[in-house]
């Protein structure tokens, strides 16, 4: 027995490569791709702007020469990410109790999500828990 043919292939050349992004999403209004980078490699300076909420940001290292939009972004989420971890450390906890929900009102759903409101069919809701108790208690005797 022999071996298969291969089948005649011609050799495909090398794949081509997708050129990185150069717009990104906003972290402060989450649009996709409303921030664009401008690379300005003759100044060495990169830029960000935010086209929905008109946010800003300055590459605040010098660029090296094979700096890409890409590494500017990175650099100023990372720069998000500090800040806000500072402002963490200096803002005071919020006291235990300021976290507790007020108590929904008698007959009203007591699951509910977080940011969820009362509606007016939920004011309306009658709650069935424990309603077998309440049949039996007026069971009739025959």
């Amino acid at each position: 027995m022999g071996k298969r043919k291969k089948s005649s292939r011609k050799p495909t050349g090398p794949k081509k490569r997708e050129p990185l992004a150069t717009t990104f999403k906003c972290p402060f209004c989450n649009h996709e791709s409303s921030v664009s980078v401008q690379m300005d490699k003759k100044n060495h300076i990169g830029t960000l702007d935010c086209r929905q909420c008109g946010q800003h940001y300055q590459a605040a290292n010098e660029m090296k020469g094979l700096m890409a939009p890409v590494d500017v972004y990175y650099e100023w989420i990372d720069a998000c990410e500090a800040i806000a971890k500072d402002e963490a450390t200096v803002t005071p906890a919020a006291p235990a109790f300021a976290a507790r929900r007020p108590m929904p009102s008698s007959g009203a759903r007591a699951d509910l999500a977080p940011g969820e409101k009362l509606t007016e069919e939920d004011a309306q809701f009658i709650d069935d828990e424990g309603a077998e108790d309440a049949e039996a208690d007026f069971e009739v005797e025959d």
